[in-house]
């Protein structure tokens, strides 16, 4: 059978779900079976839908709200979610416990620090002095900048090389690493670009978007397989 993986979608202020289809087409490609996941403020509820599924997706989106690393908000923090912010924050510490294997994209990968006990650069055009454009102006589904990933990492072991060019789309970016978190490559200015949890059976975070490159290129396709397999796998 199919791992059924949980996928966590945009939550709009009316509690409206929102999921672009690429994020369906990466886990169904890769041999998972996509369960988009509503909205819901009953624990008991959280813990139903994991036991339901094999893995969790967490995805982009829009910015985490400060108040959740400590710091105010910055007057160029973009929109906020904070529905969203609840359920997946519910769901990603569920899912630890439980060690069900995650992959968290760009603003999830965030999400994952900010769980974490880490916190985030809330602008990086007027918080950090580079010449990398992390929110690109080519299209979604083209490369932006390369990233250097780390020797011996697991994402070294996946790709077998030292350098790969991603796409970007984020004005937000880690700034201290949540507790457990080592990362895995980073961007020319030194912003982390992956990290994984090497205390747990399985949790990758992306600040890219492997799901927009996948058709492109066989490293981005293997981050998904990669995950699909770590769900097909039973826990030891």
């Amino acid at each position: 059978m199919k791992p059924i993986i949980a996928i966590l979608a945009n939550v709009d202020d009316s509690k409206d779900l929102s999921l672009a289809y690429t994020y369906i087409h990466a886990i169904e490609s890769s041999g998972g079976l996509p369960l988009v996941i509503p909205y819901t403020e009953d624990e008991c509820r959280v813990e139903s839908y994991l036991a339901l599924c094999d893995g969790l997706m967490l995805t982009g989106g829009d910015d985490i709200c400060p108040s959740y690393y400590g710091m105010k908000e910055s007057p160029n923090i973009g929109k906020l979610q904070p529905y969203r912010d609840k359920l997946e924050l519910a769901f990603f510490a569920k899912a630890k416990k439980l060690d069900k294997p995650m992959l968290a994209i760009c603003r999830g990968a965030q999400l994952v620090n900010v769980a974490l006990g880490g916190s985030l650069i809330q602008d990086i055009p007027t918080e950090l002095d580079t010449d990398i454009m992390h929110k690109q102006t080519e299209g979604k589904f083209e490369y932006s900048h390369e990233v250097i990933i780390e020797r011996g990492s697991p994402l070294y072991m996946l790709f077998g090389k030292e350098r790969i060019r991603v796409n970007s789309f984020h004005h937000q970016a880690i700034a201290r690493l949540g507790e457990g978190l080592i990362p895995m490559a980073y961007a020319q200015d030194g912003i982390i670009e992956a990290a994984y949890m090497p205390k747990l059976r399985y949790v990758r975070i992306y600040q890219w978007h492997p799901e927009r490159l996948l058709d492109k290129d066989k490293y981005n396709r293997s981050i998904f397989s990669d995950f699909i397999e770590s769900c097909r796998e039973k826990k030891k």
